[in-house]
């Protein structure tokens, strides 16, 4: 096998840490083409449909990439920035103050990327830039609360996928989960109750998570379990009476039976028993995306007044909010313990850089 090309490496340079933060992707445009080309890389990851890969093959190439991407682009179009797609936008803005908290906590070296587990960046060129800026260290924080085959594991995949390309592979930690660290549901309550001080309470909250097909958690993905453990202590967090949460999963695709009960089928219920005020909630995404900000605060909301109810309101992702930065910096410092420190001492670290440089050369090493 032919390793690719290590980075040019300076005998006495100073180690780094590198956080990696996954999310999920999204199309380059809200074209069908752009589309087109995302879905076919998505939807072709064994890890997100279990199906024989014959069959997938036609039923993909046959019907879904040929009929799909027309109507997904114009959900993107409803969706879309003049910065561009709001999950990378969103990724981009984390990642990038997520660097300056951590400054504040870490005094090690160390640098943030981003990338996207379909499309661009790619966790593979996202590696790279890790590699390339001196990391021999590298923490992976996929951008999913709670751990699921089809969304998480996949990173795991790509993650090592990637390192069984280099010759000097860094030492890696991918933290599986937060779907129940402090400081998230912290930050969770903290978006939630903010939204109530400036609009008052609902009759209901919707928690609604993401769905997976049913056989998932027959086969013994947490997913479920860890979706509900959220909306526990969330409700807990928030000091509410838990009939007032409802927890829901959306975004079902295809015949098979998915995680109940289903998002929109609430929303119709919730209509037709003439529900005065309800919110939505999604605490299985972190930034706003197609899944929230066209399938919830358009579709489901339509649905839902369309049966009889009175009022809707989405409640934003984390987003960029200081909370869920804060959260973040404590969930990567929670998981890099003995990879950086707050009372390094830098004058020290290059010393002993020096020191090993010269010995290096004594041994013949040219740099």
């Amino acid at each position: 096998m032919a390793y690719a090309t290590e980075p040019e490496y300076e005998h006495g340079s100073l180690a780094r840490t590198g956080v990696l933060l996954v999310n999920l992707g999204t199309p380059a445009s809200a074209t069908a083409k752009a589309v087109r080309r995302y879905l076919k890389e998505f939807l072709s990851d064994p890890r997100v449909v279990e199906i024989p890969r014959p069959v997938w093959w036609l039923i993909l190439n046959g019907i879904i990439l040929n009929t799909r991407p027309r109507k997904s682009a114009e959900k993107y179009a409803s969706i879309w920035t003049g910065e561009g797609s709001p999950l990378r936008v969103h990724t981009e803005k984390q990642a990038l103050l997520l660097k300056g908290y951590l400054g504040d906590r870490i005094k090690s070296p160390h640098t943030v990327a981003w990338a996207m587990r379909y499309g661009s960046p790619s966790i593979e060129s996202a590696m790279t830039e890790l590699r390339a800026a001196g990391c021999d260290r590298i923490l992976v924080l996929p951008l999913y609360p709670q751990y699921a085959a089809s969304t998480t594991a996949s990173v795991y995949d790509a993650v090592f996928a990637a390192v069984g390309k280099m010759r000097n592979v860094p030492a890696i930690r991918i933290i599986k989960h937060f779907h129940d660290h402090p400081a998230y549901i912290s930050a969770l309550a903290t978006q939630v109750n903010k939204h109530w001080a400036e609009n008052g309470k609902p009759d209901k909250l919707v928690l609604s998570f993401h769905g997976l097909p049913k056989f998932s958690l027959d086969k013994g993905d947490p997913y479920h379990c860890e979706c509900h453990k959220t909306s526990r202590l969330l409700t807990q967090e928030l000091g509410i009476d838990p009939g007032m949460v409802i927890t829901t999963f959306q975004s079902r695709f295809g015949r098979a039976e998915w995680l109940k009960p289903y998002t929109i089928d609430t929303m119709k219920r919730l209509g037709k028993s003439k529900t005065g005020r309800i919110d939505v909630f999604c605490p299985g995404f972190v930034a706003d995306c197609l899944e929230t900000l066209e399938e919830i605060a358009m579709e489901n909301k339509a649905v839902f007044l369309k049966a009889g109810g009175r009022a809707f309101h989405y409640i934003p992702c984390l987003n960029e909010r200081h909370e869920w930065i804060q959260a973040m910096a404590r969930i990567v410092a929670d998981n890099l313990h003995g990879w950086a420190s707050s009372d390094y001492d830098r004058g020290k670290a290059e010393r002993d850089a020096q020191l090993s440089a010269e010995r290096a050369r004594k041994l013949g090493a040219g740099k």
